[in-house]
């Protein structure tokens, strides 16, 4: 029987994506399930396990129709054994996630960082699907990335190639990140980043509308940054414009290693789209190599929720076409 599915999982700490895919990247379909974490995540390849045989019977797919299973780890990962090195909220160290979801499951399995696999999505069939040679970051609560080259995401050694969120913005200042070094573009770019510059500016008792906001609700979200900025409050506006502008020194000195044609932001705080995208533009191009500058786009993620399921089918395609 012709293979003709891809099974993409992406496994958050609340939550596990599951798609059906197609061989060419279409989604045919594609469900959820929470995450259980006892026991050190111990449980969760049985988990995936027993809800994709569910699935599977349901659709009336067999397990011959399947070309392999891609899954995406939000930690370091050793590829060529398919171990999760570290994944802090799942609970796992050293874990051997291939081993145990080929154990439940009678399919190859190939696994990769969740971030990697976004960036993979986007070159399939998103915002990078023309380009061989590309930059995604994902700004969410973190800053995750993935670099594409000659259509190859890069991994690493140790499982940490393309981990923009750690590449230093502010050298020897700046707020402590979770890696434990100071000034990483995380604390700045991420969700996270940008509601602590918010709390500042009111803690500085700076005349912003941010404060009225905090006052009813109790806290600030990066949103209400952007939402402040585009009602014309200067301090919120300025939040915008430093994170705009340590982005843009950051994707400039990454985009001379790699001369990429596009750079895709992806991630819940690139929904504020041109009211970013914008300025980062503006700072990339001060600080770039113009030949670099010049024929690299910064385009915002088309594929948004579904880029770590269609980057998990298409590793699996890339690795059995090798």
């Amino acid at each position: 029987m012709k293979e003709t599915y891809i099974i993409g999982i992406d496994i958050g700490g609340t939550a596990i994506k599951f798609a059906l895919i197609e061989v060419d990247g279409k989604i045919n379909h594609k469900w959820e399930i929470p995450t259980e974490r006892k026991d050190k995540g111990s449980y969760i390849p049985e988990q995936i396990a027993k809800s994709v045989k569910e699935k599977l019977a349901e659709l009336h797919i067999t397990e011959q129709q399947i070309l392999g299973i891609g899954a995406g780890a939000p930690g370091y990962v050793d590829v060529q054994n398919g171990v999760v090195y570290e994944a802090i909220n799942l609970g796992w160290k050293d874990f051997h996630l291939k081993q145990r979801l080929e154990e439940f499951l009678n399919m190859d399995a190939y696994i990769l960082n969740d971030a990697n696999l976004a960036a993979l999505g986007e070159h399939w069939t998103g915002a990078g699907r023309d380009s061989d040679q590309l930059i995604a970051v994902t700004l969410g609560t973190g800053v995750g990335g993935g670099i594409i080259v000659n259509g190859e995401v890069i991994n690493g050694v140790n499982g940490t190639g393309g981990e923009i969120g750690h590449i230093t913005a502010t050298p020897h200042e700046g707020p402590k990140c979770n890696c434990g070094r100071q000034g990483c573009i995380e604390t700045y770019a991420s969700a996270t980043g940008i509601t602590r510059q918010a709390l500042h500016v009111i803690e500085r008792d700076q005349n912003t509308t941010l404060k009225e906001v905090y006052k009813t609700k109790g806290k600030l979200s990066s949103k209400d940054v952007f939402e402040q900025a585009a009602n014309g409050d200067q301090a919120a506006q300025s939040i915008i414009d430093y994170t705009a502008d340590v982005m843009g020194k950051m994707l400039a000195d990454l985009a001379v290693s790699i001369n990429p044609s596009k750079i895709i932001i992806a991630g819940g705080v690139s929904q504020a789209g041109e009211q970013l995208l914008q300025p980062v533009r503006k700072s990339f191009h001060s600080y770039a190599l113009k030949r670099v500058a010049d024929v690299c786009q910064i385009v915002q993620a088309q594929l948004v929720n579904d880029a770590g399921v269609v980057g998990a089918a298409y590793y699996v395609k890339q690795r059995k076409s090798v």
